[in-house]
């Protein structure tokens, strides 16, 4: 049966040649942390796998302040990052995604503000956007099958077994 590192890894991989496209426009590196906001939701499968790879730090640590995501340090890097959710491995790309609307489908697309330097999303091939939709289904049916058909989400925040958050 596949596990999420499994996903991840297969999602790293499709994530890669999108990274080298657009290396030229990703402003994203370590400190930058403008899309790790706060409320930040995953499935209950990958809330156990930030659980079975962080006992020690959601068992001890503080959850960073209100205002931005639990899990970061005070110089604004990932303390999971090797095990981070799904939604954080493919923030700062080129997104699509298709939406219903009036009986209509349409193409949407957005990119983080710090990546909008370089020709615009509107103009760039299918190819060289990440697709949202395909990717969520393979963690849904995951999901479904790990926990009988439940779709609980939990926010990472509250993944700390400590409710006082770090001083700074």
């Amino acid at each position: 049966m596949q596990k999420v590192p499994d996903l991840y890894k297969q999602l790293d991989a499709e994530l890669i040649q999108l990274h080298q496209i657009h290396s030229n426009r990703l402003k994203c590196g370590l400190g930058c942390s403008a899309c790790c906001v706060d409320d930040i939701t995953v499935f209950e499968v990958e809330a156990d796998n930030i659980r079975n790879n962080y006992k020690d730090l959601l068992e001890h640590g503080l959850p960073h302040p209100k205002g931005a995501c639990a899990f970061l340090s005070q110089d604004n890097s990932c303390r999971i990052y090797e095990h981070r959710p799904y939604v954080c491995r493919s923030q700062g790309l080129p997104l699509r995604w298709l939406e219903d609307q009036n009986q209509e489908v349409v193409e949407l697309r957005d990119i983080c503000p710090l990546n909008d330097e370089g020709r615009p999303i509107e103009e760039l091939p299918e190819e060289e956007c990440w697709t949202i939709g395909p990717f969520e289904e393979k963690l849904l049916r995951l999901q479904l099958k790990e926990y009988e058909n439940r779709t609980t989400r939990i926010a990472l925040r509250e993944l700390f077994n400590n409710n006082s958050i770090l001083p700074y």
